[in-house]
């Protein structure tokens, strides 16, 4: 009996550990109450960058080692929004200086870091006139809570929520994009509200919690890892345009689970294969992304 108690115990242990593998969050200090703002350092292979935070709104400012205010091309506000579980998030409502937008992107991030690091990964997108509203999950940055994966899909769904009921976004396409766990994230979230979205971008994502832990943990890890949602799963019944990418080169989620997704989805859809690094398209192929976007929510077999 104690045997098998052990096994059990053991099993149970193991599948929690890989169940956090999932989620590798960036927590920031709270500020102080006699605070009115915290620096965070940024370091780059370029520069670095010191980025003051005030209270209450968490509103970024960026300066240099000499103190300069660094100037962008694209403004930035920062909002505090109530997740359907509770916990207050943290996101960043991005907009381009020398243009209108006509399109939204909703970014749903990886596993890892906070919104400093992650909206990084879009903002070459700016550049092309998106609009785009990043935000931390509960437990990430200064976004409250805990973070868990059940929290992620709740999070997801509430930026929906609070992004259309935005007057800046009423009266633009809107159009989630995902990257890594992120990317996962988008399939369930856009096949749950497809009627209040006109695309999905799918990067660099995986197919399924139990398909990615049997990559890096054999049978084990799909006998472990709890299935709680799935990209794969949810995009087979999702009809609106969807534009899947990946990465030949990636070293992270392989290829191949690229494009399962795509072959589970339904049309209007498009592959993009690319090469560099995990969920780099941006930074590489904006041009291009941009244009398929813009191509894949005009098609005039969209569903309205």
């Amino acid at each position: 009996m104690k045997i098998i108690l052990t096994i059990l115990t053991v099993l149970l242990l193991t599948a929690c550990s890989f169940n956090k593998l999932y989620l590798q969050p960036t927590k920031l200090p709270q500020i102080p109450p006699d605070k009115e703002e915290i620096t965070i350092t940024a370091s780059t292979k370029n520069d670095t960058t010191l980025v003051v935070f005030q209270s209450k709104t968490f509103q970024p400012t960026f300066f240099n080692t000499k103190n300069d205010t660094l100037k962008h091309d694209f403004t930035i506000e920062s909002v505090v929004f109530k997740s359907e579980n509770g916990n207050s998030l943290n996101g960043w409502f991005i907009k381009p200086k020398n243009f209108t937008p006509t399109i939204t992107l909703l970014h749903f991030h990886g596993n890892a870091g906070f919104l400093l690091s992650q909206f990084q990964a879009v903002a070459p997108l700016l550049k092309y006139g998106f609009q785009i509203f990043v935000f931390d999950y509960s437990g990430f940055g200064f976004s409250e809570g805990k973070a868990t994966r059940r929290n992620v899909l709740i999070d997801g769904n509430s930026a929906l929520t609070y992004l259309k009921s935005r007057d800046d976004v009423k009266n633009t396409k809107l159009v989630i994009y995902g990257q890594s766990l992120g990317g996962h994230l988008s399939a369930v979230v856009a096949q749950q509200r497809e009627a209040e979205i006109d695309g999905l971008v799918i990067e660099g994502a995986f197919s399924s919690h139990k398909d990615i832990s049997a990559v890096k943990a054999g049978f084990l890890g799909r006998m472990l890892v709890s299935e709680k949602y799935s990209a794969y799963k949810s995009i087979q019944t999702y009809k609106k345009p969807l534009l899947v990418i990946h990465s030949t080169e990636d070293k992270i989620i392989p290829f191949k689970m690229g494009q399962k997704i795509y072959n589970s989805a339904n049309e209007p859809k498009e592959f993009y294969e690319i090469r560099k690094c995990h969920i780099c398209g941006p930074t590489f192929y904006a041009d291009s992304i941009s244009a398929k976007i813009e191509n894949m929510i005009n098609l005039p077999n969209n569903p309205q």
